[in-house]
């Protein structure tokens, strides 16, 4: 039986790494690489600041707190809600799992406010 191709195939044997510019390349994709990608000690030496565009009252108490979240948590179960009447299959499933979800955190909300000591 004949076989079209040599066993192993013919190969190139210089690497692409050997030819004469191939440290520039090499630390040309290393710099593009820790541009993209940097390091774990990069992020975390980067000084977080948080943003101001939308912000809590600093001197709303817990028990404010905890009602708001409850009532938006019921608003936004609401609305996902009247969105999967007008959808069918598999979104309509995806939906009903965030109501879900929804419904968990809203549960664990109210108890949070159970659990608050009102003077």
């Amino acid at each position: 039986m004949f076989k079209a191709t040599p066993n192993p195939p013919v190969t190139d044997p210089a690497s692409p790494y050997e030819s004469l510019d191939s440290k520039k390349l090499n630390e040309a994709a290393e710099r593009a690489l820790n541009f993209h990608f940097p390091s774990n000690a990069d992020i975390k030496a980067t000084a977080r600041t948080p943003s101001t565009m939308l912000s809590v009252n600093p001197e709303a108490t817990a028990e404010t707190l905890a009602v708001f979240l409850v009532e938006t948590l019921a608003s936004v179960d609401v609305m996902v809600h009247q969105l999967v009447d007008h959808l069918e299959g598999e979104s309509r499933y995806a939906l009903l799992g965030i109501s879900n979800s929804i419904m968990v955190a809203e549960i664990t909300a109210n108890r949070v406010l159970d659990k608050i000591d009102t003077p």
